[in-house]
């Protein structure tokens, strides 16, 4: 007895650790035993998560003195982007050779005084987040009040003023140099050899064009022999770019900066769309998703294909849900689909088009798949309480609705992926080089930030260096466990507690969390849509400080920048931005004079 004693005091509580996930995945209720419970309860799936929504009031136009405000710090934020360009000439990602501005007294004067151009590109980037953060306050609303307190503000700029702040602030990136990457140099070079008939997926730029080939040659050492990442129709959209621009460096910049601006203009379409739909303000969507200024510096300053891919992705969506929420039946009379139906597909294949870009978008069709067999008829019951013999009486109409759902996106998926590859002639080996930006160690990847940490403490304590050791474990680990969180995010939207939408943006941030490599630029994969759709206090805040920190973080410096010279252009950056801030901002002595000279009742 005595031992029988010990051995039960000792037994694992009901609240073990398998318990505990088997509650937290939904299979296991929370609920005490002697509540009354319901097997077509929905279950616990996304209830925490759920409360990142809330649905936002309409609000007024601002007052005279909130557009004059309003005017002055568009004015700043354009400054910072006119300094920036200024100083991208000088730390820009300039090309190797044909150099534009090589033999200009004026516009090579940054790139004989690089301090000075550090100096310009750091206050000018300050000067755009400065200037994005206080605009918020007409979108979102004032951070210490109503954005901790969840409320919307009592006034928001118009969508027209958002969209001419955008445009004003965007204008001078255009014609700079490519800003705080290379990345573009490999797209030239990825593109020129499928312009001669070589395959890009197998190829690489050092192999396929030769080591002095004027595009190889502002490629950077990590990339140069290594194959394309990228879609079928990115390298097919570079392809007619080369074919127009030969090997003309320049022209082939601005080309590609043109995709990326339509990518832009394409997310500005759809953001507030989606964000209709999900009852947030457009303006709120459009100040956090494409007014960012991760956007601004990376998507357009960077030539990023992400805003295509974004772009493509949040067209398709909005065009999926136009279909899917509509009451009119998805098929016509006969064979033919009905308006709505014509939506559905036409906004599926632009989603599997965008994946033809980037893969990752491809995690969109899941979600529409879902929302699709809820219009058909899915649900989620509770399978906790119920019997199993029961199990298919309940649910064969969800899974038949779900089963329909997927066939459906998967052939349009499939004509639309086959069509492309085919159509391009460049194939299917876009699936054989998927993982290769694995050799970019990101200390934002968490598996590559915990591992390459272990491997330096295993360092230091003189077991050798076994980081890639522990990288080949670590992340395969972290993509199983994003894959299991992506599949709980997919069951709450299946439940109904998270819109499509949300739930999408939530399973892209789990994807970003735990993907082997993470650049500045992916956080925008969360972000974007999760700006139409989460209004809640601590994800605004979050996504608010994780933007501005980054975009100011990532600084165009090289590995021989040294910390003196780094540390005396944040320096001087820093008091360039408090003096115009003062200039702009502070009530002096002359513009005091100016304005109680312009106030109504003075004498003239």
């Amino acid at each position: 007895m005595g031992f029988a004693g010990t051995h039960y005091s000792r037994r694992v509580p009901e609240t073990s650790v398998l318990r505990r996930a088997a509650t937290y995945l939904g299979l296991k209720s929370q609920r005490p035993e002697d509540e009354d419970t319901d097997t077509d309860t929905t279950g616990d799936y996304g209830r925490s998560v759920a409360t990142l929504h809330e649905t936002e009031q309409e609000v007024g136009p601002l007052n005279a003195e909130e557009n004059r405000r309003l005017f002055r710090i568009k004015i700043f934020g354009a400054t910072g982007s006119v300094l920036l360009l200024i100083g991208s000439l000088g730390t820009g990602q300039i090309p190797v050779l044909q150099n534009p501005v090589a033999g200009m007294r004026l516009l090579s004067l940054p790139s004989r005084m690089w301090s000075t151009a550090l100096t310009m590109s750091i206050g000018g980037t300050l000067m755009l987040v400065v200037a994005w953060l206080m605009i918020g306050r007409f979108a979102v609303g004032r951070f210490s009040v109503e954005v901790l307190e969840g409320r919307s503000p009592q006034r928001r700029m118009t969508r027209r003023q958002a969209d001419s702040t955008l445009l004003l602030w965007i204008a001078p990136i255009l014609v700079a140099p490519p800003l705080l990457s290379k990345d573009i140099y490999s797209y030239l070079a990825q593109s020129a050899i499928a312009k001669r008939g070589m395959d890009p997926y197998v190829v690489s730029p050092v192999r396929g064009l030769g080591v002095d080939d004027v595009l190889t040659r502002s490629v950077p050492n990590l990339w140069r022999d290594t194959p394309a990442p990228y879609g079928p129709f990115f390298i097919w959209i570079g392809e007619g770019i080369t074919k127009i621009t030969g090997d003309n460096i320049t022209a082939a910049i601005f080309l590609h900066r043109l995709v990326a601006l339509l990518g832009v203009v394409l997310i500005v379409w759809a953001l507030p769309r989606l964000a209709r739909r999900c009852g947030v303000s457009g303006v709120a969507a459009l100040w956090l998703g494409a007014m960012n200024p991760l956007v601004i510096l990376h998507l357009v300053g960077g030539i990023h294909n992400e805003a295509l891919m974004l772009g493509l992705m949040l067209v398709g969506l909005e065009l999926c849900f136009a279909g899917i929420y509509s009451a009119d039946r998805l098929r016509g009379s006969g064979f033919w689909p009905s308006r709505a139906g014509w939506l559905l597909i036409a906004g599926t294949a632009v989603i599997a088009a965008s994946s033809m870009v980037k893969v990752t978008s491809m995690l969109a069709l899941g979600f529409v798949g879902v929302a699709l067999a809820r219009r058909w008829g899915a649900t989620l019951p509770a399978l906790r309480h119920a019997p199993v013999s029961t199990w298919w009486t309940r649910s064969r109409q969800s899974v038949r609705a779900l089963a329909a759902s997927a066939g459906v996106l998967f052939v349009i998926l499939a004509i639309v992926v086959g069509g492309i590859c085919l159509g391009t002639g460049l194939g299917f080996g876009w699936t054989t080089t998927l993982s290769t930006g694995e050799i970019v160690r990101s200390w934002m990847s968490m598996p590559t930030l915990m591992s390459v940490s272990t491997g330096r403490v295993g360092v230091w304590l003189g077991l050798g260096d076994q980081t890639q050791a522990i990288l080949d474990v670590a992340r395969p680990i972290g993509q199983l466990i994003a894959a299991i969180f992506v599949v709980r995010w997919m069951l709450a939207t299946l439940a109904g507690r998270l819109h499509p939408l949300g739930g999408l943006g939530i399973a892209m941030a789990t994807v970003v969390l735990f993907f082997p490599f993470v650049q500045a630029w992916y956080l925008l994969w969360a972000v974007i849509p999760l700006a139409a759709w989460a209004t809640g206090p601590w994800f605004r805040v979050l996504s608010i400080a994780a933007s501005a920190i980054i975009a100011i973080v990532v600084m165009p410096t090289s590995s021989n920048t040294s910390g003196v010279v780094l540390a005396q252009g944040l320096l001087a950056g820093v008091i360039m931005v408090a003096v115009l801030t003062a200039l702009f901002f502070e009530d002096l002595p002359f513009t005091r004079h100016r304005r109680s000279r312009s106030a109504p009742g003075t004498d003239s």
